[in-house]
């Protein structure tokens, strides 16, 4: 019988949110997306503890210091995990870049640059690597000029249409609007339980952008990121990707087919801004400034992807020095 989760991918690409690959092996996305959380995770899995440990093996032979030991293992653990998932998608992968950088423009540069050599080295098509910056100015600067490269970036932690415009302009080739983060801050600020799937606040962003994008003929992919419920991803039914956690792709596969119609139409977008929305840096900062939910969750994000990394960098740092 057919399921909601068949019936989304006729209309989107479906994207595993995971670092976990024996849940890429069951739902079989097209792509799949990790962050430093995921890979945090993964990372405490017994059956992967032999890509950290080949990472550690890496740092010490081509590092010479601790610190900079540390750094190489980073690196090199998330391009392992990446390599395993493109043993199990057909397309795409997504390596998250260090959130400490979210600020510094060439430092963001020269780590994707890393990153991208650690894939070729191990025979990987860049094609297949989406490198993820965080969605501040700085890290959109640095999707631009790694654009212009051919290294093709995922610009993440994104919450306006202010950022996803900013996106746009510099040509990257996908952004990631979460939608169930916006969700939550609304429903803290506005005291409520739960929204109606079409009046949900993250529903209606990742809506706008993409009807944005669309009716001014953006090419850079839209993929609605960070749900909290099958509700939202049912009615973002169209979007041109759509990154899910192995438990909501779970209730989607439980789910009957006829709960899913198509809801955005690329060729037939709804109108958002009647001029495309090209802005100055300072233009950026303020439209931030003024929007309190995108401000503090940018922020909130790029501190958690952070503390998280830190994390990860601990247990490295542990078996580099035993």
């Amino acid at each position: 019988m057919a399921t909601a989760l068949d019936k989304m991918k006729e209309f989107t690409f479906i994207v595993a949110d995971t670092g976990d690959f024996h849940q890429l092996e069951k739902y079989k996305p097209q792509d799949s997306t990790t962050n430093p959380s995921l890979v945090l995770a993964a990372a405490g899995i017994e059956g992967y503890s032999a890509l950290v440990d080949d990472a550690v093996k890496y740092a010490k032979q081509n590092g010479k210091e601790l610190n900079e030991q540390i750094e190489l293992a980073t690196d090199k653990v998330f391009v392992n995990f990446g390599i395993e998932i493109l043993k199990i998608v057909p397309g795409r992968v997504s390596t998250e870049i260090d959130a400490r950088l979210s600020f510094d423009t060439q430092a963001t540069v020269n780590k994707a640059k890393n990153i991208m050599k650690l894939y070729k080295d191990a025979g990987i098509d860049k094609e297949r690597v989406l490198i993820k910056i965080a969605s501040t100015w700085e890290g959109i600067e640095a999707a631009r000029q790694l654009e212009l490269e051919g290294i093709h970036c995922n610009l993440t932690l994104l919450f306006s249409l202010a950022q996803a415009a900013a996106c746009a302009e510099a040509k990257v080739t996908l952004i990631s609007p979460f939608a169930g983060r916006i969700t939550d801050f609304y429903k803290q600020k506005d005291g409520v339980k739960d929204y109606a799937p079409e009046k949900d606040p993250g529903v209606v962003s990742v809506k706008t952008i993409y009807n944005y994008y669309k009716q001014h003929g953006y090419k850079t992919v839209v993929m609605g990121a960070s749900f909290r419920t099958k509700e939202q991803i049912i009615e973002l039914a169209g979007c041109d990707y759509l990154t899910i956690a192995p438990k909501l792709l779970e209730e989607l596969a439980k789910t009957p087919a006829d709960a899913v119609k198509q809801v955005l139409d690329g060729k037939n977008p709804v109108k958002t801004r009647d001029e495309k929305w090209v802005l100055t840096r300072s233009d950026f900062e303020w439209a931030m400034c003024e929007d309190e939910m995108a401000h503090f969750k940018t922020a909130e994000g790029i501190r958690k992807f952070a503390e998280d990394l830190n994390k990860l960098r601990d247990i490295l740092k542990k078996k580099i020095q035993a």
